[in-house]
């Protein structure tokens, strides 16, 4: 249970999502909307910013094909020590990738992984097949907006702030995602453990998923050229594909369009409405292959539909179902459309 009014207790949860040698940086623990919208002028989280829309520039061998992979942010930092990264990474190393360097998370971590993953899973460099695919790993993440899995770590000769924040504040269904301790939070406490967003929070996730969308489209448009195809591996309904898709395919995602803060209704803006054709981001599992996918792991666990839902929220390790062999199966087939 996530403690919402002692902010000190909360800040002592935050601090057990970040994996040691790491540590937290407790301004960095963003509990509401609002929080993320203040992260904005953070320093660490503006200089970042500016150093991914202006500064970086992938940098890989030479390749037959190359694919920018968007993978999510997850609550455990750094993130291919989460149950989710480490399961997708397993896939692809299984599936004949390999590290294009040696560049890891630090032995500390290494030596804390199960024996059932391979070291690979937590290298942070580029992954390449025997037939030249190239798959580079992004982080959609709020608030730094994408962090390349190279730069994790540190950047610019600095540590990164993708290992030292908690960000649970844009997830409203979760019913703990404000800040009653701010003087402009509008939220009211509907039970002991669940809050409801009011009008502030609202407006503030409008504007942070905006400015997050548009620090992904920012990135994409200046480097996508790097590319032959970008795919974002994003669970279905939450915030991260919501940063991605455009206002068309909004509907086919079961995805909100706008959020009403008073009788007035915002609009939620994607990525892929600031990108061209040729640029935009494909989504990843679709509402259909997610349908698919429990179908075929009812069938790989002998029940019916009823139970493999429930495995399937839970991603089969304590994780999304983006986690999932049968969802890892179609992300593969796109990887390798041919294969």
């Amino acid at each position: 249970m996530v403690t919402i009014i002692d902010r000190d207790q909360r800040f002592l949860e935050s601090s057990q999502k970040i994996e040691s040698p790491f540590q937290l940086d407790p301004t960095l623990c963003l509990y509401s909307p609002q929080d993320n919208v203040d992260s904005l002028a953070h320093p660490r989280i503006a200089a970042w910013i500016d150093f991914v829309r202006k500064e970086y520039e992938p940098k890989f061998p030479k390749a037959k094909r190359r694919v920018l992979l968007f993978m999510p942010c997850t609550k455990t930092k750094p993130y291919p020590f989460s149950s989710e990264h480490k399961a997708i990474n397993q896939r692809l190393i299984d599936s004949g990738f390999r590290p294009t360097s040696r560049q890891y998370l630090p032995q500390e971590l290494q030596a804390r992984l199960e024996p059932s993953f391979s070291q690979e899973v937590l290298n942070l460099s580029p992954l390449i097949d025997d037939e030249g695919l190239l798959i580079h790993r992004m982080v959609i993440s709020e608030p730094m907006g994408v962090v390349p899995y190279e730069h994790i770590v540190e950047y610019r000769g600095q540590p990164s702030p993708a290992t030292a924040y908690d960000d649970p504040g844009l997830f409203e269904k979760r019913g703990n995602a404000v800040s009653p301790w701010r003087t402009d939070s509008t939220a009211t406490a509907v039970s002991a453990n669940r809050w409801k967003w009011g009008d502030e929070e609202r407006r503030a996730y409008v504007v942070m998923h905006n400015a997050m969308a548009e620090a992904v489209a920012t990135v994409v448009a200046r480097i996508g050229h790097n590319y032959d195809d970008i795919v974002s591996w994003v669970a279905p309904g939450l915030t991260h594909r919501s940063f991605v898709i455009g206002r068309s395919e909004r509907s086919a995602n079961n995805v909100a369009a706008s959020r009403k803060v008073g009788t007035t209704r915002l609009e939620l803006i994607g990525a892929n409405d600031h990108l061209p054709e040729g640029q935009k981001i494909t989504c990843l599992p679709t509402p259909e292959q997610c349908k698919e996918a429990v179908e075929r792991l009812a069938d790989r666990l002998g029940t019916d539909l009823t139970h493999a839902y429930g495995v399937y929220a839970r991603g089969g390790a304590n994780a999304t179902p983006l986690a999932l062999p049968e969802l890892l199966d179609d992300l593969m087939a796109r990887l390798r459309p041919t294969a």
